[in-house]
């Protein structure tokens, strides 16, 4: 194992290397905080980031506020215990849960733990780009496969598209789609990738669905890491609360690149959210609710959309995604991104009833109005924002 002075030494060689800090994105979107905090000062309707609207539930808000007199500790054993409530309610081990502050560090790592110059990256495209962004750290190939007609990760295309590949990422529920792929589908993946490689399972959305999850598949020894967060479901997207779940071998490779103590504000939150039995079941519900309330609206005003099973959904703006997002912010309403290969489509947050009756509102006025008015927009307070959101 590299001392802890070698590992500081290696990551900011690999800056150097690529001409960028590691881990760039994070960095980025630290660089913007100002503007998008300012940004969140005013008065919108945020449905941008696919975060909970509810944010923690009473149990985990009186945890942090119980943690507040004790900020000064470490409380090192605090996390020790969100661990073991982390693998009881997951049924692992605990030397198969690693926790860090949100999943984005996590996918990082394994990103730079499992490829190479020589090992590359399979990922879905359209999903979330912080893997294959990562890459760029390891300087791996990275090959993108469009996902399949129905939304699933094309895994028999994924498998086979790199055949030196040391990471295949899964995001499953997919982040921007809300699609899912069946667990069938992983299973056959996992028994045909390239030798030597690792399949990672990113199941952000998991909770939102019904789909089962691949957990079992760590407890069983697989060439597997599968992340978790309490960043979605349940609301704690600002507190950060992550775990990369794998056997220890695995996790060991991504330790590597080291690990901060855990905030034990975000450590008592989690734990009093696992209490809350009734949680994800009643804000799955609520969800679902909201959703399928807004695809019937989409449907008889004649827009077009992903079939989401989770709390976000792309909608085909007929036109360029950009400039849209920028009309509806000027309408108070605060919409996702883009993605490069559906640059027509934009991202939607399920958020609360309330905000997506103000959302349908300002929706109709920028189709019927045309998006001219968006050239008022202040591009350089705006675009910070669009790359505040690459984080989610």
């Amino acid at each position: 194992m590299a001392s802890g002075h070698s590992r500081r030494q290696f990551l900011r060689m690999a800056g150097i290397a690529t001409g960028l800090p590691l881990l760039g994105e994070a960095r980025l979107a630290l660089a913007q905080v100002p503007a998008a905090a300012a940004a969140y000062a005013a008065p919108k309707t945020w449905i941008n980031a696919n975060e909970h609207p509810e944010g923690p539930c009473a149990a985990a808000r009186a945890a942090l506020g119980d943690m507040i007199p004790l900020g000064g500790r470490y409380l090192f054993e605090q996390t020790g215990r969100m661990v073991e409530a982390c693998a009881r309610h997951l049924g692992l081990r605990t030397d198969h849960v690693l926790p860090y502050a949100g999943s984005s560090e996590p996918l990082h790592y394994g990103v730079l733990a499992f490829t190479s110059a020589k090992r590359g990256l399979v990922t879905a495209n359209p999903t979330f780009e912080a893997a294959w962004e990562a890459a760029a750290f390891s300087r791996a190939r990275v090959a993108k496969v469009a996902l399949a007609g129905d939304g699933a990760h094309d895994l028999r295309r994924m498998v086979a598209a790199d055949r030196r590949a040391g990471l295949v990422y899964v995001c499953n529920p997919n982040n921007p789609t809300g699609t899912i792929t069946p667990r069938a589908e992983i299973e056959w993946a996992l028994a045909h990738m390239p030798r030597g490689a690792v399949m990672m399972v990113d199941e952000a959305y998991i909770e939102y669905g019904n789909e089962r999850s691949v957990v079992d598949l760590v407890a069983a020894g697989a060439d597997l890491v599968v992340l978790r967060t309490f960043s979605k479901i349940y609301g704690m997207a600002g507190v950060r609360c992550g775990l990369a779940l794998a056997r220890p071998e695995l996790l060991k490779r991504l330790e590597y690149f080291g690990a901060n103590p855990m905030p034990i504000a975000a450590t008592a939150a989690a734990i009093a959210s696992l209490g809350d039995e009734t949680l994800v079941a009643e804000r799955r519900r609520e969800t679902t609710e909201v959703r399928d309330e807004t695809f019937a609206w989409l449907r008889t005003q004649g827009y077009r959309f992903t079939p989401s099973t989770t709390n976000c959904f792309l909608l085909d703006a007929g036109q360029p995604g950009k400039p849209v997002m920028a009309a509806m912010a000027e309408r108070g309403v605060v919409i996702g991104r883009t993605w490069e290969i559906l640059p027509n489509q934009v991202r939607i947050t399920i958020g609360s009833r309330e905000e997506m009756l103000r959302f349908r509102d300002a929706w109709l006025e920028v189709m019927r109005e045309g998006v001219k008015a968006a050239a008022s927009v202040d591009r350089d307070a705006f675009d910070p924002l669009q790359r505040f959101t690459r984080l989610t």
